[in-house]
C-alpha cells in the first residue's frame, strides 16, 4: 500500500428519508457511476430486477440487502456500505425512513460527519424530513445536504427546486444548524450524483459527489481535549506493561503529563506503541497501547487524560435519551451504563419531557416508547468521567443495556451535570447544607474545656467517620473497635445510622434531601461528642462527597480519620444480611444506595479497608495503629 493511499481521508456520512424517497437509489447510483461496484454484484442486481419483473435495473438493490426489503422495496436495517474515489474513502450508513425506524437512523449517524437528507420533488418538506433534520442537528453532525431527488418526474423544474429549497430552509432556523447544502438530483436518471446534468442549466452549485468528495473532514472531531479510555492490559511478561485503546479525542505525545481516572494517580507516558513500531505522538481516532513511567493499578474502563485538561465527573448527568427498544422506558428502573470502556449501574431517576420530534413541541411523559426521544436525569452508582456531547461525541454519548436481556435499550448524549443536583455535591460553593436557622439563640460554650477533658480522658478526642455501602461491614468493625478502646480506658462515643433514624433522625426518608439532612444531625451530634473528648465512631452508608466534607468541617484538621470500608458491590449483594438489596433489585425500595442511587467513593480517606479481602480482627489492628500513629492514642 502507498503512502498517498494510506494518507487518503475517510468520510462517513449517513442518508434519510421519507419512505420510497430513493435513498437506496441514490447510493445505488453513486457506486454504479463512480465505478465502485464489481460485475458479479451488478450481475446478481440485474437478475434480481428481472426475476421481480422490473421494467429497468433497480440499483436500489445495491443496498437492500435484507430479504424483507428486498420484497418489500423498503430498507429496515441500516445499510452500510463502502466506496473510495481517488480523493476520499467513503463510509456510508443507509437508514430507514420509516417513522419507527428511528432508532436505526440514531444508530447510523452517530458517527457520521455529514447527513443526507433526500426529499421527493413531487411531495415537498414532510413530517419526517423535518425529523431527520432534527436527529441529524439532535446527532450534532456538523454538515447536512438536502438531496431534492426525483426531479426528473417534475420537468426538472426549478420553481419547484426554490420552493423546496425556502421552505426547508425556515425549519431549518429553528435547528441552528450551520452548514446546510441543497443539491437537486434524480438518483434513478444519474442528474447531479455523479455528473452534471444537462437537463438543469439553471443550478450552478456541485454534484453530490464532488461535495462529498471536497467537504471539510473532521470538523466533529474533538482535537483538543485528551480522552484515553483503556479497554485492556497487556501484560506479556514482566518487563512490559501497556494500556491498550483507542484514543477518543486530542492527541498524545511521548513524555506528556497524564492523570488515571478514577485514581487520580499521575504519570508521564513513556512510550507509544502501535503493531508498526512506536510513534513520538498518536492523534484521535488512532488504536495504539500507551506505557507509562509509573506502575500503576489500571483496568479497563479507566480513563487516562492530560493533567491540566480534565473531563467532568458527576454520578448525576442530564442527557437526551433515544428509546430503542420494544420493551418501554422502566421508570427508575435498573440498567447498565456502557460509557466509553466504563461499564456501571445506573437507573433513570427523572424523565423531564419526551419530545415530539414532528413538531419539536415538549410533551410530559411517564415513560418512553420505541423510537421516542426524550430528556432525562441519569443517576449511576459510580461517577462517569465525560465531556458535553456538543464538544465531545465520543465522551458524551452513552448506551443503556437492559441487565436482564444485555439487549441495548437506549443510546443517549450527555447535556451536562444534572440540574438536579446543585454545586453543592462538585465542591464549588459553601460545603454547609442550607437550612432553616433558628433566632434568638446564643451558643453555650462548655463549662470544662476540651483540653481539659482530654488531660483527665489521657487520650485525644477524634471522629472516626465509617462509610461505605450498606452490608460493607462498617458496624462490625466499629464495634469490635469500640470493644478494643472501651478495655483500653478509652472515652467513647458510637453513633449508627440505624440507630439514629430510630429517633432523632425518625422523621426522615432517603431522598437526596432527606439523606442530606441525615448526616448533616449526625455530623453535628459527632462535634458535640468531640467536644465532650470522646473518640466518636459514626458509622453511616453517607454516600456523597460534600455530606462526609461537611462533617469533617466540623471538627479540627487531624481528629477527622474518613475511614473508607470499601467491599465489591457484589459481595455485599450476597450477603445481603437484611434483605435490603433483594428489595431494592425488586424495585421495593427506591433510593437504595448501590442499586438506585449513587455512593461518592471517597478520594482521600485517611484509611481504606477491604472487608472481602480482611478480617475483623487485621482492620481493627490497623485502625488502632493509625490512631496511635497520629497521637490520638497515647504510645504504650
Amino acid at each position: 500500500m502507498t503512502d498517498k493511499t494510506q494518507q487518503i481521508e475517510l468520510l462517513r456520512f449517513t442518508t434519510a428519508g421519507s419512505v420510497d424517497d430513493g435513498k437506496s437509489t441514490l447510493i445505488g447510483r453513486m457506486l454504479y457511476d463512480s465505478k465502485s461496484i464489481f460485475e458479479d454484484q451488478m450481475e446478481a442486481v440485474e437478475r434480481a430486477s428481472e426475476n421481480r419483473g422490473d421494467e429497468e435495473v433497480d440499483l436500489a438493490l445495491l443496498t437492500d440487502g435484507l430479504r424483507a426489503e428486498r420484497e418489500q422495496k423498503i430498507t429496515i436495517d441500516v445499510a452500510y456500505r463502502y466506496f473510495a474515489t481517488p480523493k476520499r474513502k467513503f463510509i456510508i450508513a443507509d437508514t430507514p425512513g420509516h417513522i419507527q425506524y428511528t432508532r436505526n437512523m440514531v444508530t447510523g449517524a452517530s458517527t457520521a460527519e455529514l447527513a443526507i437528507i433526500l426529499i421527493d420533488a413531487r411531495k415537498g418538506v414532510l413530517t419526517q424530513s423535518k425529523r431527520h433534520g432534527f436527529l441529524a442537528t439532535l446527532l450534532r453532525i456538523p454538515h447536512l445536504v438536502v438531496a431534492i431527488n426525483k426531479m426528473d418526474l417534475v420537468d426538472y423544474a426549478q420553481d419547484v427546486y426554490e420552493q423546496i429549497v425556502q421552505d426547508y430552509t425556515e425549519f431549518a432556523h429553528l435547528l441552528n444548524v450551520q452548514d446546510v447544502t441543497f443539491i437537486p438530483v434524480s438518483a434513478l436518471r444519474g442528474d447531479n450524483v455523479v455528473e452534471k446534468s444537462e437537463k438543469m442549466p439553471w443550478y450552478d452549485g456541485p454534484t453530490l459527489l464532488h461535495h462529498l468528495e471536497n467537504v471539510n473532514v473532521g470538523a466533529s472531531l474533538n482535537n483538543v481535549d485528551f480522552r484515553y479510555p483503556v479497554q485492556y492490559v497487556l501484560r506479556p511478561n514482566q518487563n512490559f506493561r501497556g494500556y491498550a485503546g483507542q484514543i477518543a479525542s486530542g492527541r498524545i505525545a511521548k513524555g506528556e503529563e497524564v492523570v488515571i481516572l478514577p485514581s487520580g494517580l499521575s504519570s508521564k507516558v513513556e512510550s507509544v506503541v502501535t503493531s508498526d513500531g512506536e510513534l513520538d505522538a498518536a492523534n484521535v481516532g488512532d488504536s495504539i497501547v500507551l506505557t507509562l513511567e509509573d506502575e500503576i493499578d489500571i483496568s479497563r474502563g479507566d480513563m487516562i487524560v492530560r493533567t491540566n485538561n480534565l473531563p467532568q465527573k458527576s454520578n448525576r448527568v442530564d442527557a437526551t435519551l433515544c428509546w430503542m427498544s420494544e420493551e418501554p422506558m422502566k421508570p427508575r428502573g435498573q440498567y447498565w451504563v456502557q460509557h466509553t470502556t466504563r461499564l456501571v449501574s445506573g437507573f433513570i431517576s427523572e424523565l423531564n419531557y419526551k419530545i415530539d420530534v414532528d413538531t419539536m413541541h415538549r410533551e410530559d411523559a411517564e415513560s418512553l416508547k420505541l423510537n421516542e426521544i426524550g430528556r432525562i436525569q441519569l443517576t449511576t452508582t459510580q461517577p462517569l468521567y465525560y465531556d458535553r456531547y456538543q464538544i465531545n461525541r465520543a465522551t458524551g454519548s452513552f448506551i443503556l443495556i437492559d441487565p436482564a436481556t444485555n439487549n441495548t435499550v437506549a443510546a443517549g448524549m450527555i447535556r451536562g451535570k444534572s440540574r438536579n443536583v446543585d454545586q453543592l455535591r462538585e465542591g464549588e460553593v459553601d460545603t454547609s447544607p442550607s437550612r432553616p436557622k433558628s433566632s434568638n439563640v446564643v451558643w453555650e460554650q462548655e463549662g470544662i474545656s476540651l483540653a481539659q477533658r482530654e488531660e483527665r480522658n489521657g487520650h485525644k478526642a477524634a471522629v472516626l467517620w465509617f462509610t461505605g455501602l450498606s452490608g460493607s461491614g462498617k458496624s462490625t468493625i466499629a464495634k469490635k473497635l469500640e470493644q478494643r478502646l472501651f478495655a483500653d480506658g478509652v472515652h467513647t462515643t458510637y453513633l449508627d445510622g440505624d440507630n439514629l433514624r430510630h429517633g432523632l433522625n425518625g422523621d426522615l426518608g432517603f431522598s437526596s434531601a432527606d439523606r442530606q439532612e441525615n448526616i448533616r444531625r449526625a455530623s453535628e451530634l459527632a462535634k458535640l461528642s468531640f467536644a465532650h473528648g470522646n473518640v466518636t465512631l459514626a458509622c453511616f452508608i453517607s454516600p456523597f462527597t460534600a455530606d462526609r466534607r461537611f462533617a469533617r468541617g466540623l471538627v479540627p484538621d487531624g481528629r477527622f480519620l474518613e475511614i473508607y470500608v470499601k467491599c465489591d458491590l457484589d459481595v455485599v449483594k450476597r450477603r445481603d444480611t437484611k434483605g435490603f438489596y433483594a428489595k431494592a433489585i425488586a424495585g421495593e425500595i427506591a433510593d437504595f444506595t448501590g442499586i438506585s442511587s449513587p455512593y461518592e467513593e471517597p478520594e482521600n480517606a485517611e484509611l481504606v479497608v477491604e472487608t472481602d479481602i480482611q478480617s475483623v480482627d487485621e482492620i481493627v489492628e490497623q485502625i488502632l495503629a493509625a490512631l496511635y500513629e497520629r497521637g490520638i492514642l497515647p504510645n504504650k
